[in-house]
């Protein structure tokens, strides 16, 4: 596995073990360091160790800590907006020189295809360079005090400022992507971030870290804690970190939200995406589209389609469409298969899992359309017809399912439909289909979601657009000019010109 990055500028991040596993440093605020033991990286494509990556002592933890607070965060507030964004457009032309290295860390540690790995890649540069378009995000009000004789002459200013010490906690299924869009508005915006990675796939957003550090930021602002999740509490919990950004299950989520205390929190958490399909939608796109969504990345998406809602006129059809064209799909390894759609799941507990969901609906009621098939950690698609009497009692629909597994049921109207998937706790995404822009907009009006895509299926690309969740799927929104209000709070400056002849009210 010598050949797992091969880019010059990340020689000085790694070693090679006595046995030709690469051995990563971590990055403490300032310095490239190894921990007091290593943790083991295996791939899901094979099971096999690609690399081991530094585990940080609790004193390690610590002096990360007081280097961010005490040092990092005053540095990156002294580090002008300009200077920020000159860095953002380094880092991203280093990440063009690198690029090979990302996607070949992506397949590996990940298990992504290789075209979801070279989309992720430069979805990540591209997002780099859309820092110019936030900096009108960072401006604020001017609030004219004559408006209540309480306030009179004087005016007051109200500015947009970082909270100080941002954690910002990333999932495994985007590790680079997600990891540079909670770092990117965190700097931007002028705070100092610590980056927890995801511990099964942390490589990618080692190497984002190495970026940033060459690309000119204040060294001390910023950092890695390649810790278990397990031991994450006292961090999470420290009066030190004002705020938190993380994306990954509502379970989660919410055991953040407990430990932390008060906090700002922005969470991105899970989906239980439903398509609804109206009687006049084009069939032939609309099973197209909810393949996709279906299947990108083994479905290990918050935004995957996991509930397809279709009316009754056109139930029948449609479902003889999405059946032909998920017999044509597999898993493969995308080390072997280059064009692959689908990979492996991220690991066998994963997989796992989605058995259990699986044979849990069976039990229950439900309708097996294609033949449940698996091979260690590589499940086939998975479609399930469901009658809307059951559904509800299924842990397929109560459950974040994070995998390519999706329910497919029949409806009578879009108010049924609507009924169905406002039902869920979950409220992130949903794809409506229909020819009729009138009854596309009504359906997409009613929906207790973040984001509706007509005549698409869910995704959020480099965040162009908001996205973020209703009800138990989150807390804020992401996206470009977005993340960033979310990372920053407002201080109000008042200023008092009573007696000096500023204004002079009749």
């Amino acid at each position: 596995m010598n050949n797992l990055v091969q880019h010059r500028i990340f020689n000085e991040i790694y070693q090679i073990g006595k046995d030709g596993i690469p051995e990563f440093k971590t990055y403490i605020a300032g310095e490239w360091t190894y921990g007091e033991s290593f943790y083991e990286v295996k791939s899901p494509i094979d099971g096999k160790v690609i690399a081991r990556v530094s585990k940080l002592s609790e004193e390690q933890v610590e002096e990360v800590m007081k280097r961010i607070y005490e040092y990092g965060r005053e540095k990156i507030r002294e580090y002008p907006g300009e200077k920020r964004i000159e860095s953002f457009l380094k880092a991203a032309q280093l990440m063009k020189d690198a690029f090979e290295d990302f996607v070949n860390v992506l397949i590996l540690d990940a298990g992504k295809p290789k075209t979801n790995a070279i989309g992720e890649t430069k979805a990540t540069i591209e997002r780099l360079e859309k820092t110019t378009f936030e900096s009108r995000r960072m401006l604020g009000d001017y609030v004219p005090g004559d408006w209540s004789e309480e306030t009179l002459e004087s005016e007051g200013i109200v500015k947009r400022e970082p909270y100080g010490v941002i954690l910002a906690i990333s999932s495994f299924n985007y590790p680079l992507f997600i990891s540079a869009t909670k770092v990117i508005p965190g700097l931007f915006s002028g705070n100092a971030v610590i980056l927890k990675p995801a511990s099964i796939d942390p490589l990618a957003a080692i190497l984002f870290i190495r970026v940033l550090e060459l690309s000119g930021f204040p060294k001390e602002s910023f950092a890695l804690l390649t810790i278990p999740g397990k031991l994450m509490d006292v961090v999470v919990k420290d009066k030190r970190i004002r705020a938190i950004t993380f994306t990954g299950s509502t379970e989660v989520g919410e055991h953040i939200i407990k430990t932390g205390g008060i906090k700002a929190y922005h969470l991105e958490l899970g989906g239980k995406d439903p398509a609804i399909v109206l009687d006049d939608a084009d069939l032939e796109l609309t099973s197209e589209k909810i393949i996709k969504g279906m299947v990108s990345y083994s479905g290990q998406r918050c935004d995957a389609i996991r509930l397809i809602l279709a009316q009754e006129e056109i139930y029948e059809e449609l479902k003889t469409k999405i059946i032909e064209k998920l017999k044509k799909i597999e898993p493969k390894n995308p080390l072997e298969d280059e064009d692959t759609i689908m990979g492996p799941l991220i690991d066998k507990k994963t997989a796992d899992y989605i058995e259990e969901v699986y044979k849990d609906a069976i039990r229950k009621g439900a309708k097996p359309l294609t033949r449940f098939k698996r091979k260690e950690n590589y499940v086939w698609p998975i479609l399930l017809e469901a009658d809307k009497k059951i559904v509800k009692d299924l842990r397929a629909f109560q459950e974040d399912v994070f995998g390519p597994l999706t329910l497919i049921i029949k409806v009578k109207d879009e108010d049924e439909a609507v009924e169905i998937a406002n039902s869920s706790r979950f409220g992130l995404d949903a794809s409506v289909f229909s020819e009729c822009e009138k009854r596309a907009r009504k359906v997409a009006r009613k929906l207790e979601v973040g984001s509706v895509f007509i005549n698409e299926y869910p995704r959020h690309g480099i965040g162009y657009y908001p996205f973020g969740g209703m009800k138990d799927s989150g807390i804020g929104r992401e996206g470009i000019g977005y993340s960033v209000e979310q990372l920053t709070t407002t201080k109000t400056i008042v200023h008092n010109f009573k007696g000096y002849g500023v204004w002079e009210y009749i």
